[in-house]
């Protein structure tokens, strides 16, 4: 095999992984607009977390997220528990009346240093946004806020 073969063969693989790999993205994207997520509403979403144990209160869990927020789609929350790094094993976001409740989760390793997220979650009306903090000896706490907004982010 000679160099001009190899690189013609080469050129051909790659179309063919780019056009096979587009097809495969727009496939994907049809099924997912024919099927929406199903629908997990909040206790059915705390359930999936805890596993049905008690969620405890605490202020150990520090929520931040306005008061009012101008626009659903874009809402800022930070959370951060103020317990070492290896006594926290996740950070739970809920939104207690949104389609899908479960916004996000993120799991921790000592490596990351502190039990620390800021992200930006989407609300389609006002409620509770809910944090809980997965403990590593299997308990549960948690911080809730009420934010009230204007313009729904969710459609």
């Amino acid at each position: 095999m000679n160099r001009r073969e190899l690189l013609k063969g080469a050129a051909l693989a790659v179309s063919g992984l780019t056009f096979g790999s587009s097809l495969l993205t727009n496939v994907f994207a049809v099924e997912l607009a024919d099927a929406p997520p199903p629908k997990k509403p909040y206790e059915e979403a705390l359930k999936e977390i805890t596993g049905g144990k008690t969620v405890t209160d605490s202020d150990k869990v520090k929520l931040i997220a306005p008061e009012i927020a101008e626009n659903g789609a874009v809402v800022p929350v930070t959370v951060e528990v103020e317990l070492p790094i290896e006594q926290v094993k996740a950070i739970h976001i809920l939104a207690d009346k949104n389609h899908n409740a479960r916004t996000m989760s993120v799991e921790f390793t000592p490596a990351n240093g502190k039990a620390y997220i800021s992200t930006r979650i989407r609300l389609a009306e006002s409620m509770n946004v809910v944090a809980i903090a997965q403990l590593a000896d299997g308990s549960f706490i948690k911080a809730q806020k009420p934010v009230k907004v204007t313009i729904g982010g969710c459609g």
